[in-house]
């Protein structure tokens, strides 16, 4: 028997998770109420340091569920974490530009102008990665390369973590934040006609070509090789720092038992995931269907399966190639198969 956990430290990505559902229906804090255990979110404290484990995962007995950028570069960089699942929702990921510009496909973006994120202060800069990995995607489709485009520069000031997060309505929201630095300065780019191109993914995407009667130039999201769709979100990791998985194992099967639930309830109840997804991600319904599918309910599934496995190896190679992460690794060594195993059987190794 393992010992009590008094707090667990949540935190999940604004994008669907069986564990952003867990927290949002009661599920993750109804599970752990018999053992009087305490659940604190991360994102809303009133301590930066504490918001900011979100990307560095640095806190004691936490859990993330969410993109797996932060994730890959936190264990890359020397923080004691282990997987304990993957997720795969597949979702939109644009190459967008203006009907103005005059490019109409992947070839017609050689010597073109891109425009990509540069955040100055923070330890991972998740936004600019999952940009040029979507363009690089993009461009290997018709054998070009990053090479081949103009890359420009759109700063950013302050960092991911400068405001706590609140849940007003149903959404979670950021008062603090100003408007400078919520704005997307890459999509204003190209309105202005300054840069040709730009990558956009999810809900809020979709939304913002088609208010601004953007065109899509291709989306890698819907490719059918799952290496050119894997992306900072598919798939996303679940992971748990090593403390909490060594000394609170029944903490951690508990955890995990809850999640797996909780997407069982999500496949039988389609209509009410639609909504949960909405307030995740701070959207509409109709969005959430155009941005992961009318099965959105359906890609709900954390397993450990080979595809998974093989993609995020791909990806943190990726991510080394480009220098967001300090060292290359074997990614079936961040890997603790031992609670998804004792929850649902060697099945979790197998593809599904």
């Amino acid at each position: 028997m393992s010992k009590p956990l008094e707090t667990l430290w949540y935190t999940h990505s604004p994008v669907p998770t069986g564990l952003g559902i867990a927290v949002q229906s009661g599920r993750l804090a109804e599970a752990f109420a018999p053992f009087g255990t305490n659940i604190q979110s991360l994102r809303e404290s009133s301590e930066r340091e504490v918001r900011e484990a979100h990307y560095d995962h640095h806190l004691q007995n936490s859990v993330r569920h969410g993109g797996n950028i932060p994730a890959i570069w936190a264990y890359a960089s020397g923080v004691d974490t282990r997987v304990l699942g993957l997720s795969w929702s597949d979702e939109v990921q644009l190459i967008l530009t203006t009907e103005e510009s005059g490019v109409r496909s992947i070839k017609d973006l050689k010597n073109r102008r891109f425009g990509l994120p540069k955040w100055a202060n923070v330890q991972i800069d998740f936004t600019r990665a999952q940009a040029l990995r979507g363009l690089e995607n993009a461009l290997k489709l018709e054998g070009l390369a990053v090479a081949d485009v103009e890359l420009v520069d759109y700063p950013y000031g302050g960092t991911y973590s400068d405001d706590a997060k609140q849940h007003l309505y149903g959404a979670e929201v950021s008062l603090g934040t100003s408007r400078f630095s919520r704005r997307n300065n890459e999509l204003i780019g190209l309105l202005r006609g300054d840069i040709d191109a730009i990558f956009l993914k999810g809900a809020h995407a979709v939304h913002l070509a088609h208010e601004f009667g953007l065109r899509v130039v291709v989306d890698t999201g819907s490719h059918p090789d799952p290496l050119i769709r894997s992306n900072n979100g598919t798939p996303r990791t679940l992971t748990v720092d090593s403390h909490l998985l060594e000394e609170h194992f029944d903490a951690s099967r508990t955890l995990v038992d809850t999640v797996l639930r909780t997407e069982q309830w999500a496949w039988a109840n389609p209509e009410e995931t639609r909504r949960f997804l909405a307030r995740e991600l701070n959207t509409s319904e109709y969005w959430v269907a155009a941005a992961y599918g009318d099965d959105a309910h359906r890609r709900l599934r954390t397993t450990l399966d080979s595809r998974s496995i093989e993609a995020l190896q791909d990806f943190t190679e990726f991510l080394f190639r480009w220098a967001f992460i300090p060292r290359r690794f074997d990614v079936r060594e961040w890997i603790d198969f031992r609670v998804l195993e004792s929850v649902i059987g060697s099945t979790s190794r197998l593809a599904v």
